[in-house]
């Protein structure tokens, strides 16, 4: 597997040479195609790259070549595999599709051959040598820049991390194959690493997309991806870190990136965190790491456009108003997920406004018509209930760049993740309920989406709570595996709509908590050996 070297889309004012290799590429010399060209460093071309890894498949567009040989951009596209590694293998989602991999995910039946595991594992291991190259041939050009190059390979080595557990691990460009770091070390590498670049790194600030900067990982980015690595340092490490998951929230909570509680017009304030014009709107203010998108100019079929069609009909919403033509009725709720906001199973056949209403949770943006509740035929788009959290439409009425490709930016870091961490971190400090301090900070986003307050806060509200907040946005899987919940002793405790295979669900066996490292990988790399149960 092979990643292309490209130029970036940032600038095409120079071409540079570099081999980028990780235990799946092989050497790729680029040479001009003019013999007597200069070789020069294009620095924020090189920089914006880093960044671009997560939002683009490559340098064109959604119909340009992939960065990845051998896999589209689809299958490869950073968020699209997030979501699905971290979604469809959950109570959150389940897919109609019969794409290769998808069956795997939908029954938590994947092999070390998966084709989207694969597309993820290498999209990360792409942006990692992105950042390598930047810091090898970029030092000592832009203190501030380099030290966000190094939080993004922390970032990407983090999913690594979460995902397939003991992995390939270099910071520099080798032909050479990699080592395999333990999970714990790679977590105390992360740890350090983020540690010695956030001061580095710009002050907090809330952006819009006019601003300067918008798009770009401050302190606060640091300083979250830390306490979201503390709040799993036992799953990670075998020593839980709580107090230092809720000291890391809190610098985030006491920033500048606050919880957006604004509203306009018929969209609520939750609602306009996935907009067209969240980059815009006032809703950035939540943002601690949007990934930029444009229907012009940064199109893609992996970002926030494959949240919004892979979810959709043509005939969800009364107003007709969604602000893209693309309509691929795949994805939808498993009804543990609308559980969360009926829990007496009165979720009724409702449009999305209504249904909000109904559960008195902004939240709560299911489609009910002409659908059953319980999932019953996985393969059938009408068989669960459609989700409408993500769409193109501008809050303030406003029109699209495009009618097909979306201009809302995907906040892959927003504060309210803060909230909750902060919540559950002291909850666990305090004896498995929350203390004022802690109910305060979850209450806050109740608050927010009109929902009714709690007097306290148990551990299994805790995982409600984060369940109703960020359903959909990849969180899932990691939640449940936390809390003992996703696979091992404790999975049959908590099933869900065909877990493990099964229509009323299974317990899964505990290697399913990690997923298999590509067996082309492990064939490729004598130093690495696959991860137990596969």
């Amino acid at each position: 597997m092979k990643y292309r070297h490209i130029i970036p889309t940032v600038s095409i004012a120079a071409i540079i040479m570099a081999a980028m290799t990780t235990s799946c590429t092989g050497d790729l010399d680029v040479t001009p195609i003019d013999p007597s060209t200069t070789m020069v460093v294009d620095e924020p071309a090189l920089y914006a790259k880093c960044y671009a890894n997560m939002a683009l498949a490559g340098n064109y567009g959604a119909n340009g070549d992939c960065d990845i040989d051998g896999l589209d951009g689809g299958t490869t596209g950073f968020v699209r595999q997030m979501w699905n590694a971290n979604e469809l293998t959950t109570d959150e989602a389940i897919c109609a599709w019969g794409d290769p991999g998808i069956p795997g995910f939908n029954y938590d039946q994947w092999d070390a051959s998966h084709p989207m595991l694969q597309g993820f594992y290498y999209r990360l291991y792409a942006g990692i040598s992105y950042c390598n190259h930047y810091l090898d041939v970029c030092k000592d050009m832009d203190a501030t820049r380099q030290a966000e190059v190094r939080f993004l390979r922390a970032l990407y080595y983090y999913f690594l991390m979460d995902c397939y557990g003991n992995v390939p691990f270099t910071t520099e460009l080798s032909d050479k194959s990699p080592e395999q770091i333990q999970r714990a070390d790679l977590f105390n590498w992360i740890e350090s690493e983020l540690k010695d670049v956030v001061g580095q790194m710009e002050a907090p600030q809330a952006r819009t997309s006019s601003s300067t900067g918008y798009g770009r990982a401050d302190q606060d980015a640091a300083n979250l991806l830390l306490a979201r690595i503390y709040l799993n340092a036992g799953v990670y490490t075998g020593t839980p870190r709580w107090s230092e998951a809720k000291e890391y929230a809190e610098k985030v909570i006491n920033g500048p990136h606050k919880l957006w509680s604004g509203g306009a017009g018929k969209w609520s304030a939750y609602q306009m965190l996935f907009m067209g014009d969240n980059g815009e709107s006032g809703a950035s203010v939540e943002a601690i790491l949007p990934l930029l998108q444009d229907g012009k100019t940064t199109t893609s079929w992996g970002t926030t456009l494959f949240l919004m069609a892979s979810a959709w009909q043509s005939d969800m919403d009364v107003d007709s108003d969604y602000g893209t033509v693309e309509f691929w009725a795949g994805n939808r709720a498993r009804s543990q997920l609308v559980a969360k906001f009926f829990p007496n199973n009165d979720a009724p056949a409702a449009t999305i406004q209504d249904m909000a209403a109904a559960a008195g949770d902004d939240r709560a943006l299911f489609y009910g018509i002409d659908r059953e509740l319980a999932v019953t035929t996985p393969s059938s788009y009408t068989s669960g209930f459609a989700v409408g959290k993500f769409r193109n439409t501008y809050s303030n009425g406003g029109s699209p760049h495009d009618t097909q490709f979306p201009d809302a930016d995907y906040f892959l870091m927003r504060s309210a993740e803060a909230y909750l961490i902060a919540g559950e971190a002291d909850a666990q400090l305090n004896g498995g309920t929350t203390s004022a301090t802690g109910t305060t900070y979850l209450n806050a986003l109740r608050l927010r989406a009109h929902a009714s307050i709690r007097a306290q806060f148990s551990l299994d509200q805790i995982i409600d709570e984060r369940s109703r907040e960020l359903y959909w946005e990849g969180f899932r899987r990691t939640d449940l595996v936390r809390f003992g919940y996703f696979a091992g002793t404790k999975s049959g405790d908590y099933t869900w709509e065909w877990k493990g295979g099964a229509q009323n669900g299974a317990s899964l066996p505990e290697y399913r908590n990690l997923f298999a490292l590509p067996s082309e990988d492990v064939n490729a790399n004598p130093n690495l050996k696959q991860n137990t149960g596969y």
